[in-house]
């Protein structure tokens, strides 16, 4: 599943050729997407100005006019600029020509993702209850040691939820808490608040790192140029279970928190 590097990556993208455009026409050839894409969206949006390109978690808000259009890439999904009427490839779902001639092409052979309309986004039941953005000022060390107390769920999936930051997905999770020297099993409620300041610090590195780097490529995702991110070539543990730690020589071990695969070195993170 892109993770928000990878939104970002397709915001940044995208975003230029968007602003300041108006939306000639919809084109829908498969709505049963996770939610299905309204059946009036091609009325509610050609014609319209877009005004802004804006990401809320994992999720892009393209501001128009009169309301918003929600995307979210689910697990396979990806938009694209291409030139508008150019024919549509298999799984090609959505297609939002603009007066310049380009389109915005929703690709999604998974069909997990979503694209919905909103006259107030960020009040859609999608956005209620989620945590501060991690590169943003409201996130920090003192927030996560604040809500980890008493918490003995482990601390990767704390840092997981989105009610206590949104975005920080299995990859750089487990990237951050490797940087920060934290082992993925520990309770979170068990960490001080000299180590959280650490941790947060490094989710913010990471983050923002790749997205420099235009995110992860780990099976298809390409940014909304149409091209691959390369952080993957920076990973140090996650997905190299078995292999040598890069910093120590110690073979990384390899278990499952909240249903999701941990790489961790038992040296380096305590």
């Amino acid at each position: 599943m892109p993770e928000l590097p990878e939104v970002e990556t397709t915001r940044r993208g995208i975003a230029p050729h968007l602003v300041g455009q108006r939306v000639a026409r919809v084109v829908v050839r498969e709505r049963r997407l996770r939610r299905p894409i309204p059946e009036d969206l091609d009325v509610r949006l050609s014609g319209q100005r877009i005004e802004a390109v804006e990401r809320r978690a994992k999720y892009l808000l393209i501001r128009a006019e009169t309301g918003t259009l929600i995307a979210h890439l689910g697990m396979s999904g990806s938009l694209r600029l291409v030139e508008a009427g150019l024919p549509a490839e298999k799984h090609a779902h959505v297609d939002i020509e603009l007066a310049s001639g380009l389109a915005l092409r929703y690709t999604d052979p998974r069909r997990f993702g979503a694209l919905l309309w909103s006259a107030d986004p960020l009040g859609h039941e999608l956005f209620v209850g989620l945590g501060p953005e991690p590169l943003g000022e409201a996130f920090d060390g003192e927030r996560l040691y604040r809500l980890s107390r008493g918490k003995r769920v482990a601390v990767k999936p704390f840092i997981m939820d989105n009610a206590v930051v949104v975005g920080v997905g299995n990859i750089y999770a487990s990237e951050a808490l490797f940087a920060a020297g934290i082992d993925p099993r520990r309770e979170a409620g068990s960490i001080s608040r000299a180590r959280y300041d650490r941790l947060a610090a490094e989710i913010r590195r990471i983050l923002a790192q790749a997205i420099e780097c235009g995110g992860t490529t780990l099976r298809d995702f390409v940014g909304g140029d149409g091209k691959p991110g390369y952080f993957q070539q920076e990973l140090l543990v996650y997905g190299r279970g078995g292999a040598f730690c890069t910093v120590c020589g110690a073979t990384l071990h390899e278990v499952r928190l909240g249903q999701r695969a941990s790489v961790y070195c038992g040296r380096c993170q305590r």
